[in-house]
């Protein structure tokens, strides 16, 4: 079985407060992002324990420490598998804020319901998902959702972007979640970020933001640059996706803009 584990990008991201356990709650939303895609290939293995290999950018350390190989970990608790066969293409670029890891383990929970007929219900899967990070329930149902808590609470969002233009660029710059949170004063918005999103990308500028932007921007001027390129050649909305280090545009018309030739660059109509 082959699956196509997606990205995603945050619309806003406000760190509301800090909680007892030392985390902090967030109010964030999930947009998936179907055209930025790894390939996750996975078959029943004749040798007797799980083979894992990998192509595209390089997937360090041993297959037990990655959240493919978690995922299976964790599922067979659940239930008993057969040695697996894996290959992973490795696309979308890591620590970015693009959720790709998460992405990769909630794809391999789906495709083995479905390859070995476990018949996991959705609200399962998320329960096993939410073990491996708190954000990989999110790529289960795979669609637009309000995220509270520490990113694992969900609500639908009834949010259409169709006929925008998406340019989303990474740098290359890996940024430390400790670096993200050390200018972080929480605090709630003034408007909730439900009611932001409503009113359409031409209202989100200096309203829908990304808390760790200031911490992130005075570290790494470039990722700060990006976005001011973006709004300079025209994008209606420029933000961070997550802690960084990617940053995206959103554009009426399909953007004209040239970045160095070792960045990514990923190009989508929504």
């Amino acid at each position: 079985m082959i699956v196509f584990p997606n990205a995603k990008i945050n619309l806003g991201l406000f760190v509301t407060e800090k909680r007892s356990d030392g985390y902090h709650n967030l109010e964030t939303a999930f947009l998936p992002l179907p055209g930025l895609c790894d390939v996750l290939e996975v078959l029943p293995h004749s040798g007797k324990e799980d083979h894992f290999s990998s192509s595209g950018l390089v997937v360090d350390g041993p297959f037990s420490d990655n959240l493919v190989g978690k995922a299976v970990q964790v599922l067979r608790a659940h239930t008993p598998l057969p040695p697996l066969n894996i290959h992973l293409h490795k696309k979308i670029p890591f620590g970015a804020g693009l959720g790709g890891g998460s992405a990769d383990a909630a794809f391999m929970l789906k495709a083995l319901n479905r390859q070995f007929g476990l018949q996991l219900s959705r609200a399962q899967l998320e329960g096993l998902a939410v073990r491996l990070g708190a954000d990989c329930p999110v790529f289960v149902a795979n669609r637009p959702v309000l995220a509270r808590g520490i990113g694992d609470e969900f609500e639908p969002l009834d949010l259409d972007l169709a006929g925008w233009h998406l340019q989303l660029v990474v740098p290359g710059i890996h940024v430390p979640t400790a670096l993200a949170y050390s200018r972080i004063v929480p605090q709630k918005p003034k408007t909730p970020l439900k009611e932001l999103l409503a009113k359409g990308p031409e209202h989100w500028p200096n309203r829908v933001n990304n808390d760790f932007e200031p911490s992130v921007f005075k570290a790494h001027p470039e990722i700060s640059a990006i976005k001011e390129k973006m709004y300079h050649e025209g994008a209606v909305y420029a933000a961070m996706s997550g802690s960084g280090s990617a940053v995206y545009g959103l554009f009426r018309q399909p953007p004209a803009l040239t970045w160095p030739g070792d960045w990514f660059v990923h190009n989508e109509l929504l």
